[in-house]
């Protein structure tokens, strides 16, 4: 009887916690908590963080682009740079002041400027960078700045006592798109690679169509509990941007 009542008393206590979780994601009110005239950072949930930054372009104007921090025990890790060094100075100092968190890693997502064009910024301040092989090969390719350290499928990395993955799982907004995960929050960093809700197909001149919705299918079948999900441009929503991408790009 007493054993029967302390089993009772551990599943009451588990579905406690577990509510209590639940509801503060559910209750978290995402806030922008930095704005400048070339810096937006936005906080998304408990330890994530987008940061915007801006690319002047002649075919679509003054475009946002999207990044993202995931923090944990003073650390964090950052998935895309800033569009210039500018601006990626700014946000290393945003983060060690006000997240009082040192920067474990970089991983630019894909080769184009949205993605790595404030890289030097990182390894001047001895951050180092990871990025898919092909990332690696096509920055060389076009005389930009080089990310230190390459994968070939994925790799996993610690921040704090949690781990962030950043895979490669096919083409289309280029052949070398990445995207990244933060576990402990269900979080998905698409990149390019998906678009917000609502958006056209935007740039396509270093883009494999046909493969495009391929790609994300993969992406929605390996991340079924994705509950956030960040676009390199637009807004952030749920697994509906990864049902909007393949709808996109799906061809007959």
């Amino acid at each position: 009887m007493i054993v029967f009542i302390k089993n009772i008393f551990i599943i009451l206590f588990s579905l406690s916690i577990m509510s209590c979780s639940t509801q503060r994601k559910e209750n978290f009110k995402a806030k922008e908590i930095y704005k400048s005239e070339t810096l937006i950072i936005t906080q998304i949930s408990e330890n994530s963080y987008i940061h915007t930054s801006f690319k002047q372009t002649n075919d679509f104007g003054n475009v946002p682009c999207n990044g993202l921090i995931v923090k944990n025990n003073h650390e964090t890790i950052v998935f895309d740079t800033p569009t210039n060094n500018q601006s990626s100075e700014e946000l290393i100092h945003w983060i060690t002041e006000n997240l009082h968190s040192k920067i474990n890693a970089v991983i630019p997502t894909h080769f184009h400027d949205d993605s790595l064009g404030g890289l030097q910024v990182f390894h001047n301040k001895k951050i180092p960078s990871y990025a898919y092989s092909e990332t690696i090969s096509l920055a060389k390719e076009n005389n930009f700045v080089v990310p230190e350290n390459s994968f070939n499928d994925s790799i996993v990395l610690k921040v704090g006592n949690e781990k962030i993955i950043a895979r490669f799982f096919g083409e289309g907004h280029t052949k070398d798109n990445s995207i990244g995960y933060f576990p402990s929050e269900n979080i998905l960093f698409g990149g390019c690679l998906l678009k917000e809700l609502e958006a056209t197909k935007g740039y396509l001149g270093d883009a494999n169509v046909s493969a495009w919705s391929t790609t994300v299918e993969k992406i929605r079948k390996e991340y079924p509990h994705v509950e956030i999900v960040v676009p390199g441009h637009g807004e952030y929503g749920n697994k509906g941007l990864l049902d909007y991408t393949i709808e996109l790009f799906k061809t007959q």
